[in-house]
Parts: structure tokens; sequence; C-alpha cells
């Protein structure tokens, strides 16, 4: 059986302005959906959520969720200083790890 992974992870747009928080079983189809604005009447798309500039993998959902919550949960300054530690230089994670 084949161990399934789950992404918590942190959109933003092209400026940096926005920060979008969720959680996904395919962070790069989920990356793809959000760059081609795949619901256009969604938060992402209405704010052109972009890149994904942090990550986290995880083979359970309920802690990937949990997780999830909890950084939704925290102020922005606490989101960015967790970014700015894993990707101070904003790149957009998922093209990058297939570089």
């Amino acid at each position: 059986m084949t161990e399934k992974h789950y992404f918590v992870y942190i959109g933003t747009n092209k400026s940096n302005k926005v920060l979008y928080t969720g959680v996904t079983n395919n962070v790069t189809e989920r990356a793809e959906q959000h760059k081609n604005k795949y619901n256009p009447n969604s938060f992402t798309a209405r704010y052109n959520i972009n890149k994904i500039v942090y990550y986290e993998t995880y083979t359970d959902i309920n802690a990937a969720i949990a997780r999830e919550k909890e950084i939704k949960g925290w102020i922005r300054e606490k989101k960015l200083r967790l970014i700015r530690n894993e990707n101070p230089g904003w790149k957009d994670m998922v093209e990058e790890s297939w570089k």
C-alpha cells in the first residue's frame, strides 16, 4: 500500500502582499489550479495567488488539517517569519522543487 501525503501550504501573489493557507494532497496540482484560477470566484483567484512560498508534508490528514487551522489562526507576522526562515527569497517552492 502506498503512503499518502498531505501538504499544508502558504500561497501568495506576485507582490507577496496576500497570504493564503491551505491543505491539499497534491501541492503541484493545487499550485497549477491557483495559477490558472481554476475556481474564478474563489479568494485565491480574486487575489491572484500564484505561487506557493511555504509547505509542510504530512502522512496523516487530520494532523495536516490541524496544522492548517493553527497557521490560519496566527497573526501575519508569525506567518511571515515561518516563510522567511524556510524561503527568504519568496521563490515559488513548487516550481523550484522540480528544477
